[in-house]
């Protein structure tokens, strides 16, 4: 057992000699601060010591660690590794663990950020990127998906030349669109494709340019947004799903909270994981939301239910941290909040638990939406709650209000009336 531990301590000397030795100590606070488990931490300190071992075999100065170089190691080094002591030869935890190294090199200054291509199509991009954001006001999400449209146009016809939209013809965006639309099976995703060219191309117009004739060539598909239902919860699945909270587990707190967020609010899974501490107005029971999908703040009332739900995880579950969302990570690093991806991964484990054959989170706010017409609320206040920007949008909650559609049904001809 000795030995064993006289090599561990062997290996992680390197760290101390080797190329990386300046920024030891912040590598290991890096590891304490994230709250790591001591047996993760040691596992990721010994495979970058193993790595700056061989940093020093190389002559690699500071300077030159980066991607490349962590590749090089992964690649040729790793396979066939013969270093004596205590080293491990797993790929993927050393992938990780100089993952972290990088990380902290850069935080420090230590090494240079990766470098960007910047390509003529790349500028063009990141100028209409910031119209988009700066004069549109569109969400992050929303962006990063035109942008992939319009790049992929951009890229198959000038390359990584420059862009001159004079050379682009209608025919080339009716190619490019028959092209977009074969990867789709809906007519809503091929709208987004319509919707995004059309975004540029007004932008483009905005500049000057003689777009008019390329905006025509482009049409989105007959989509019947209305044929069909919105799902939402039956009264009973509901009662399925409530009574299935608060059972013991690990976890367990968050997950209620996270759903009743959803069920309660109608919140979108995003805006479930951005919510702050400072957000939560007690005394008032207001919630703010910020940087919604529209960029604006919205301030809600905190239901009761929602508001208990969240307190009891805030005293009983919450890991300390000093960051001050009110969603946190359970696992390392501790000191993040959680992403988008984990409160739906959290909503249907929650309807697996209530026996509800159900996987989408979108669906608890259909649920809220169609629960607040049944409950006598106009379309305008769900649209107000539901935080529309526009009421054509909420429309398709009416079908779902059969009572009172039946109040203005005219009656059928011949019948007794």
């Amino acid at each position: 057992m000795g030995i064993v531990r006289h090599s561990r301590c062997a290996a992680i000397d390197w760290l101390t000699i080797g190329p990386i030795a300046p920024h030891a100590d912040a590598i290991k606070q890096h590891f304490v601060d994230g709250r790591y488990a001591p047996t993760t931490t040691a596992s990721y300190l010994i495979d970058i010591a193993h790595f700056a071992r061989w940093a020093r075999s190389r002559r690699l100065d500071l300077r030159r660690i980066d991607e490349a170089s962590v590749t090089e190691f992964l690649d040729q080094h790793l396979p066939h590794c013969r270093c004596e002591g205590s080293v491990r030869r797993d790929r993927g935890d050393h992938r990780a663990a100089l993952g972290h190294l990088l990380f902290v090199l850069r935080a420090k200054g230590a090494i240079a950020s990766p470098a960007k291509s910047m390509t003529p199509v790349d500028e063009e991009l990141r100028r209409f990127d910031a119209h988009m954001g700066r004069v549109r006001g569109l969400a992050p999400n929303t962006r990063t998906g035109v942008l992939r449209v319009v790049g992929r146009l951009l890229r198959q016809r000038f390359g990584s030349g420059c862009v001159d939209i004079a050379l682009i013809k209608p025919t080339h965006v009716r190619s490019f669109y028959a092209q977009q639309a074969a990867l789709h099976s809906k007519p809503g995703g091929v709208g987004s494709v319509v919707a995004a060219l059309h975004g540029y191309l007004r932008y483009r117009a905005s500049l000057g340019d003689q777009v008019q004739g390329l905006i025509g060539a482009a049409s989105a598909p007959a989509n019947w947004r209305f044929s069909t239902l919105p799902k939402a919860l039956t009264d009973r699945e509901v009662e399925q799903l409530v009574a299935s909270l608060a059972q013991p587990g690990h976890s367990m707190r968050r997950a209620d909270a996270i759903v009743r967020c959803a069920l309660d609010l109608g919140l979108r899974s995003g805006e479930v994981a951005r919510i702050k501490l400072d957000d939560i107005d007690w005394r008032a029971g207001t919630i703010t939301l910020r940087h919604t999908k529209g960029l604006r703040e919205d301030v809600l009332p905190l239901p009761a239910t929602t508001g208990e739900a969240i307190a009891a995880y805030l005293k009983n579950e919450r890991p300390q941290t000093s960051n001050r969302a009110v969603f946190v990570r359970h696992i390392a690093p501790r000191d993040k909040p959680v992403g988008p991806d984990l409160v739906r991964k959290t909503i249907r484990q929650a309807y697996v638990r209530a026996g509800l054959p159900y996987t989408r989170s979108h669906l608890l706010r259909h649920t809220m939406a169609s629960r607040l017409l049944a409950g006598g609320s106009s379309l305008k206040e769900v649209a107000d709650v539901l935080r529309h920007r526009a009421l054509s949008t909420t429309q398709v909650y009416a079908k779902l209000d059969s009572r009172k559609l039946v109040e203005v049904a005219l009656p059928w001809p011949g019948s007794a009336s």
